[in-house]
């Protein structure tokens, strides 16, 4: 009697180690669509021109948003009012989205060619692709602005980067 209780621990004991262990799920080969995608994801005038559409996209809301928060100096009327804030929208909308748009195409293509170039994913891409796009952006302030630009805009990329955690 005592072997038998013995072996019913063992198979309790068997039983456990089998289900603490992972199921191991076969490799799955990608599909000749997917691989396309892939492709076509990979390219970085693709990748530029998406992020830039998305930006104009981001900024055009943002802009609505802040042009409806715009108040008039003078007394108006109810319709007044409305008219100018409407007007305000359109305009800070369309202004927000060119910005957003060049910014994100800017930094998409950068972070994309050096990415490209130096056959790794990792923060420098980041910081290279912010210095870029801030110091273009702010180029036309002349050169302490585009230095400026570029170490603020990076400096800022890394911490998206961080918050975001995308690279280990």
């Amino acid at each position: 009697m005592a072997d038998e209780s013995g072996k019913g621990t063992e198979s309790v004991a068997s039983n456990l180690n089998e289900a603490e262990k992972p199921t191991i799920q076969p490799l799955r080969l990608p599909t000749a669509e997917e691989i396309r995608g892939q492709d076509i994801w990979n390219n970085c005038a693709v990748r530029s021109v998406v992020s830039g559409v998305m930006g104009g996209g981001l900024g055009f809301f943002m802009g609505l948003l802040l042009g409806a928060l715009d108040r008039p100096h003078e007394e108006m009327t109810g319709r007044q009012e409305f008219i100018y804030q409407a007007k305000q929208m359109g305009r800070r909308s369309w202004g927000s989205a060119k910005a957003f748009a060049v910014m994100g195409f800017i930094f998409s293509a950068a972070e994309c060619v050096v990415e490209k170039a130096r056959a790794k994913h990792d923060m420098t891409n980041t910081v290279v692709a912010g210095c870029i796009t801030g110091g273009s952006i702010s180029a036309k302030g002349g050169p302490k602005a585009a230095c400026a630009g570029c170490a603020g805009f990076a400096a800022f990329s890394v911490v998206i980067e961080k918050f975001l955690d995308r690279h280990e």
